[in-house]
């Protein structure tokens, strides 16, 4: 007979009648069969990461519509437009005219060039193309500049409420996230007193977001100068300005870039995108501008895992910068819209 043990058949000799069949005159093996286990062990980083609530639920509500409910996806932020037609009709234009091969590794020069006179006309930032790293969607762009400044166990401060991708993705580049509250009566924004509070040695990166995710809360120049002067006597800490929803602001309300405050520039890692302003959350664009080590930094992460963003996207990107300034009438109609929804709710 043939007995199981640790996960090996063992192999025994066998009677030429215990098979059954006729083997007369001939000595039967049972072969041995190992059972070898696979080794499932995964890097501790990736099962200490969580799975992003906001994709969970968005494919939730996409599972639920694909089986005919009615469903309305309040997790992810993304416009309820469809992309502009001029946007739409450069993506085509794109695809008629052979516009469909690998760009270079940090967006098409052209792309570039615009982001360069966008950040100029309207957020008082000059920067070359050398400096401009687009990628796909601003998610990568914030990952790939964390991943590039942060050591191991460096200290990541993130204002609460904050988008839930930021204290994973600190985590994944084997930094430490540290949660600031920043409660109701201070408008959800992060108080100077409070960050000196929640700053040490190992403090490396400050993410600010305005208008901010979740809130909607907006930091004033005032506001930002007073946090730019605590980062001015800490030389190890830079500030990551996520600047994903600037065009989505409402009077009396106004959109500060952080880089453009006196003595920033050096210290800011600034990230936008289409996604927002431009109903392009499909078309997945994004940017990171930044000082040139940290610019190069970004470029070599990205050339060893996405490349450059799809070109497709990136003519349609061109498109979307030469609607006009802060994007033009089309941004301009669905902010109107969007303000109308504030007002009713």
């Amino acid at each position: 007979m043939c007995h199981s043990s640790a996960g090996t058949i063992q192999s025994q000799f066998l009677r030429p009648e215990a098979l059954g069949t006729s083997t007369a005159g001939r000595r039967v093996y049972v072969t041995t069969m190992h059972r070898k286990e696979v080794d499932t062990t995964l890097n501790p980083r990736v099962v200490a990461l969580k799975l992003s609530k906001t994709m969970a639920l968005t494919d939730l509500a996409s599972s639920m519509r694909e089986r005919g409910m009615d469903v309305v996806g309040l997790a992810a932020g993304e416009p309820d437009f469809d992309t502009p037609s001029q946007i739409l009709d450069a993506g085509i234009e794109a695809l008629r005219t052979g516009k469909t091969h690998y760009t270079p590794n940090t967006g098409t020069h052209a792309l570039r060039q615009a982001i360069c006179n966008k950040l100029e006309q309207e957020n008082g930032l000059e920067y070359t193309p050398a400096q401009v790293v687009v990628s796909n969607g601003a998610k990568q762009s914030i990952w790939q500049a964390v991943l590039a400044v942060c050591l191991e166990d460096d200290e990541v401060l993130i204002p609460a409420p904050f988008w839930v991708s930021y204290p994973e993705i600190a985590k994944l580049a084997g930094a430490k996230p540290v949660i600031i509250d920043c409660p109701a009566q201070d408008d959800f924004l992060l108080s100077p007193a409070a960050l000196k509070a929640s700053l040490t040695p190992a403090s490396r990166l400050l993410i600010l977001c305005s208008p901010a995710n979740p809130t909607g809360s907006v930091y004033s120049r005032k506001d930002l100068e007073a946090i730019a002067e605590i980062v001015a006597d800490h030389p190890r800490l830079m500030v990551l300005s996520d600047e994903i929803y600037e065009h989505i602001i409402y009077a009396p309300a106004e959109h500060h870039s952080f880089a453009a405050l006196p003595g920033m520039y050096d210290r800011t890692l600034t990230v936008n995108g289409f996604s927002k302003a431009f109903a392009m959350t499909g078309w997945r664009l994004g940017y990171l501008a930044a000082p040139p080590h940290v610019a190069k930094a970004a470029a070599a992460i990205q050339s060893q895992s996405t490349s450059g963003a799809s070109s497709i996207a990136q003519h349609a990107g061109v498109a979307a910068l030469r609607l006009g300034p802060n994007g033009g009438q089309p941004v301009q109609h669905m902010r109107e819209a969007f303000q109308q929804r504030r007002v009713h709710t």
